[in-house]
């Protein structure tokens, strides 16, 4: 088949691309530096590299029981607050619901042998502890996103008397699901040399790894179509948050990581058992508090089937599911996000206070 084309057309949308690139590059050049994290907020305790924030009110008389986001070690949780208009936080807030946030920090040569029970029964431990002081209350909700969700589920297994509510935000719990293709990755991995050759596990080694499960969407075209967005500030300005925030992967603490990789995605200890911390085994069927699990269906890094493996394990006589119709960074940016996620969660605590 032979195509027509026209040669001088062709040349006109050449040099039309070439113009919008260089307008583009120096739209970028004069932005600056993206500024992530809108909602104002108190820094309410630092220990080493970890900060626990606690959100101003947006509404008069919030919910009592205080609700703690924790977010994933591998990802900075600026996501949950990206801008005024695309944050799960603000949203939270707005519902009524007061909002406390562990930022993990950036590990250094110095946590290289901290352990999933530092983390879990030290770090979250301690600041659950530092809500329920703050509050006057026995126990607290807790929000955990991601690998934050299975910290979450580990956390409130070894200490339900302080979890009065659990939600569990793409959250992975059966890590051998045939479509979970980060889980192909790592189960032949050789984990214990890459630990102890790198000490820390570089954050950019991790961040093209997520690169490379969708590298057409996520390496490439994304990148086309950046010269179609140049000239809208705002799009733009949306953009260069995203770039921002996946750029900007903390390094894992090696012992952490090596414990996480070997008993959940090569082991995948939550479903089979076997796995402990402080010498205590962790059972999800020790989970007896109410329960909610929110999942996107189109998510290509925790897929629903890995999220919903939660129903068949847990001892909750109060188990809810919500399915968001989209992807694992759309169920906090999206529009609809906006207008679904925060206030189903909302609602779902409310009616548990």
């Amino acid at each position: 088949m032979t195509l027509a084309l026209d040669p001088q057309a062709v040349l006109d949308e050449l040099a039309g691309f070439a113009a919008r690139l260089e307008r583009g590059v120096e739209r970028i050049a004069a932005a600056g530096a993206p500024v992530l994290g809108a909602t104002p907020r108190e820094t309410v305790h630092r220990e080493d590299g970890l900060t626990l924030y606690r959100y101003r009110p947006r509404v008069e008389r919030p919910l009592a029981t205080p609700l703690l986001l924790a977010y994933a070690l591998v990802n900075r949780p600026t996501m949950t607050d990206l801008q005024p208009d695309r944050s799960l936080v603000r949203g939270l807030l707005e519902a009524g619901i007061d909002v406390w946030l562990i930022d993990w920090g950036y590990p250094t040569d110095a946590d290289r042998f901290l352990t999933l029970e530092d983390y879990v029964c030290g770090y979250l431990h301690r600041c659950i502890g530092r809500l329920r002081s703050a509050c006057g209350v026995e126990a607290v909700n807790l929000l955990g996103i991601c690998q934050g969700g299975v910290l979450s589920l580990c956390y409130a297994a070894l200490y339900p008397e302080r979890v009065r509510n659990l939600v569990t935000m793409v959250t992975p719990v059966d890590f051998h699901t045939p479509d979970n293709a980060l889980t192909h990755l790592v189960r032949p991995l050789d984990v214990d040399l890459l630990v102890d050759t790198c000490g820390n596990v570089p954050g950019s080694l991790l961040n093209a790894s997520f690169l490379a499960l969708n590298p057409y969407r996520l390496a490439m075209h994304k990148y086309v179509q950046l010269a179609e967005l140049t000239g809208d500030a705002a799009a733009l300005d949306n953009f260069l948050r995203m770039e921002h925030w996946i750029f900007d992967s903390p390094d894992q603490a090696g012992e952490a990581f090596r414990e996480f990789a070997k008993a959940f995605f090569q082991q995948n200890r939550l479903v089979t058992g076997g796995f402990a911390l402080a010498g205590r085994p962790v059972e999800l069927r020790r989970l007896t508090m109410p329960l909610l699990n929110v999942y996107a269906t189109q998510d290509h890094l925790v897929p629903p089937a890995a999220s919903k493996a939660l129903a068949g394990l847990h001892g909750s006589g109060d188990y809810t599911e919500i399915a968001f119709a989209g992807g694992h960074i759309g169920i906090y940016v999206s529009g609809r996000a906006q207008r679904e996620v925060p206030p189903a969660i909302a609602a779902w605590l409310r009616e548990r206070p």
